[in-house]
């Protein structure tokens, strides 16, 4: 900065300025002037950043190329995905031949009964058993004929080939010892346009299709991702790429009247025994499911409506109690849990819930709360006798200060708060403190584009900080790529 004689302030608009930027040509008091370069700073920082985010995306994709284990891995796909298709088409070869064969035995027959009708015919041969005889005769052909039929047409059905393969772009996850991370988080972006993940082929049970869906969670040892189908009763895994989702879970639970799942509304992964714990809402309880093949569902709670779990750093778990208006917390095979929130009737009290739905537990334990029909997230610490709001201000609406019966939750390591704004169809962001949120996603009106949502419910976000958006009226999982370019 150059020192000039007094001109007023650009920041506090008092006539006792003396330093002027040379860049931006205004002028500034000796306090402003620090806290000018200050910003400028912190700007110069991000630029260092992004140089140095880029410099080492290029050391990655580097190091990629000369992996040759890669391309090993594209020519194990191509051939294991030609051997199906040759496989296929095999059967397709062999079931033409089987059904070209029968239709000349057909015609064999047909030609030798045809000869036969002939000849009685010109000597006048034949009576009513003949003539019955021949009907049923030609009926049992038709009918073989049209179950036999070929119309030189060929059905194209998707193969369930190995699933699709391609190079996925990682985000880079940097530490950059002149700047933190909690720094660059608060900057954190993510395209406006989704890719649906799962389902968008309008709502029906296909493997293919979805309806109304309600939650997600990601196994991060392998990206694959698992739908609380809500209205088809089923648990779907899907992994990233495949054309169609595998049903995990659709079948028999023990020590239950209800023998199958009834519009599930969560689902989550119990790491520590290798299964799944779900929302069986519809026979209000809560089900432990194993991943492994071939086992049955077992009940863990029972009388309970449920539409949110989540489990600690510790293995217990948080069930939300839609009708009693309260959250416990349960070790798998207690008989009692504990009220960890709410637990007071219902109401709009500090330490009353209205239909709780979604939770979300931290690290220290605290229980973050989709408070439906009070249009807010609570935060309860461990130990606490009533919450705080940390999203929504009590009162349904559209501002930025405002929710419409959140729904899905959660929550970074700064205690910032991504909450699905359900009935204004857009996900929100609320920085830890702040009585307004920002839009991440969605906001563009109820619909089907790429950049809109239609009643957003469940949330999920995987080791790269891509999230994942239930859209639940537009039976699909849409998947937003975080964009830290554009963050500058």
């Amino acid at each position: 900065m150059t020192v000039i004689g007094k001109a007023r302030c650009a920041t506090c608009d008092k006539e006792k300025g003396i330093l002027k930027c040379e860049g931006c040509l205004l002028t500034f008091c000796y306090n402003h002037a620090a806290d000018h370069r200050q910003e400028l700073n912190k700007k110069m920082e991000n630029v260092i950043y992004k140089s140095d985010l880029i410099q080492q995306t290029l050391a990655e994709r580097t190091n990629d190329l000369k992996n040759n284990s890669r391309m090993k891995e594209i020519n194990d796909w191509e051939y294991k995905s030609m051997e199906k298709i040759r496989q296929t088409a095999e059967e397709a070869r062999k079931e033409f031949k089987h059904t070209a064969d029968h239709i000349t035995q057909v015609k064999v027959r047909l030609n030798n009964l045809m000869e036969e009708i002939r000849q009685s015919y010109q000597e006048n041969n034949y009576y009513e058993t003949d003539l019955h005889q021949w009907k049923s005769t030609l009926s049992q052909l038709e009918e073989e004929l049209q179950f036999k039929s070929w119309n030189n047409k060929l059905q194209y059905d998707p193969i369930p080939l190995e699933t699709k393969i391609s190079f996925e772009t990682p985000t880079p996850r940097l530490y950059v010892p002149q700047l933190s991370i909690p720094y660059m988080k608060e900057f954190r972006k993510w395209s406006q346009n989704g890719v649906t993940f799962a389902g968008g082929n309008r709502s029906g049970s296909g493997l293919t299709q979805l309806y109304h869906p309600l939650s997600i969670c990601i196994d991060d040892n392998d990206r694959s991702v698992y739908v609380s189908d809500y209205w088809n009763s089923r648990i779907l895994k899907w992994i990233r790429g495949a054309m169609s989702g595998e049903i995990i879970v659709n079948g028999t639970l023990e020590n239950t009247q209800t023998n199958h799942l009834n519009c599930p509304g969560d689902v989550i992964i119990d790491k520590e025994n290798d299964s799944l714990i779900i929302c069986d809402t519809g026979n209000r309880q809560i089900v432990q499911w194993p991943r492994c093949n071939n086992t049955v569902g077992k009940t863990i709670i029972s009388d309970i409506e449920s539409w949110g779990l989540a489990m600690d750093n510790q293995g217990y778990l948080y069930v939300s109690d839609y009708n009693r208006h309260e959250v416990r917390r349960w070790r798998i095979g207690d008989t009692e849990g504990t009220v960890v929130a709410g637990g007071n009737k219902q109401g709009n009290r500090l330490d009353q819930l209205n239909s709780p739905t979604n939770i979300f537990v931290d690290d220290e334990q605290s229980v973050y709360v989709s408070d439906r029909f009070n249009h807010r997230v609570m935060k309860w610490r461990l130990g606490a006798k009533e919450g705080e709001i940390v999203a929504g201000n009590q009162t349904e609406g559209n501002s930025m200060g405002q929710l419409s019966e959140p729904a899905g939750i959660l929550v970074d390591q700064l205690g910032t708060v991504y909450v699905a704004d359900s009935n204004n169809h857009r996900v929100m962001c609320w920085p830890k403190g702040s009585t307004k949120g920002n839009i991440i996603v969605g906001g563009y009106g109820c619909g089907g584009q790429s950049n809109q949502l239609y009643n957003p419910r469940g949330l999920a976000m995987d080791s790269q900080d891509n999230l994942y958006v239930v859209d639940n009226a537009n039976h699909r999982i849409q998947r937003f790529s975080v964009d830290l370019m554009s963050n500058l």
